[in-house]
């Protein structure tokens, strides 16, 4: 990893240049609105509030060029271990391919297992085959067919 990157939990100033980076790709378009938009300082202050989320920001000279949310979950099978959700992945458009992706997800996976995490998941939007080969290419398995329900 460049030197010059630091990953760490996000701050609320933060939060403009994460919503800027999940709206700039043709799915998260769709989706996001004004990175000013109380409702998203409103979501952080309860990602930040809880000891079981987790936004992490990756920056370098101040500039936050990467995301992502852990979320870690209970559940009984495993014997009751704990696993880690890993979500909104994103880095910058102007640093892909530097491998800070590569470095977050390392990051990502030696924090849950710190924490004791028996699992790192994560789901992907089919229609990103880029990203699916990255994650492939970290050793995840494609091993479940995910669903979701949109209730907007």
């Amino acid at each position: 990893m460049d030197e010059n990157w630091t990953i760490r939990p996000a701050r609320a100033g933060d939060v403009p240049a994460v919503v800027a980076m999940l709206a700039d790709d043709p799915l998260g378009a769709k989706r996001e609105g004004d990175p000013a938009d109380e409702r998203y300082l409103t979501a952080f202050a309860r990602i930040d509030a809880n000891p079981y989320d987790e936004l992490i920001v990756a920056e370098r000279e101040g500039k936050v060029l990467g995301t992502m949310q852990l979320t870690y979950l209970a559940g009984l099978s495993r014997l009751g271990a704990e696993r880690c959700q890993i979500e909104a992945v994103r880095v910058h458009a102007t640093t892909r391919g530097q491998g800070l992706g590569r470095e977050m997800m390392r990051w990502a996976i030696d924090r849950a297992r710190a924490r004791g995490c028996a699992i790192v998941q994560l789901t992907s939007d089919k229609s990103r085959v880029d990203a699916h080969r990255f994650y492939d290419s970290l050793g995840f398995k494609a091993s479940h067919e995910g669903y979701k329900l949109s209730l907007s």
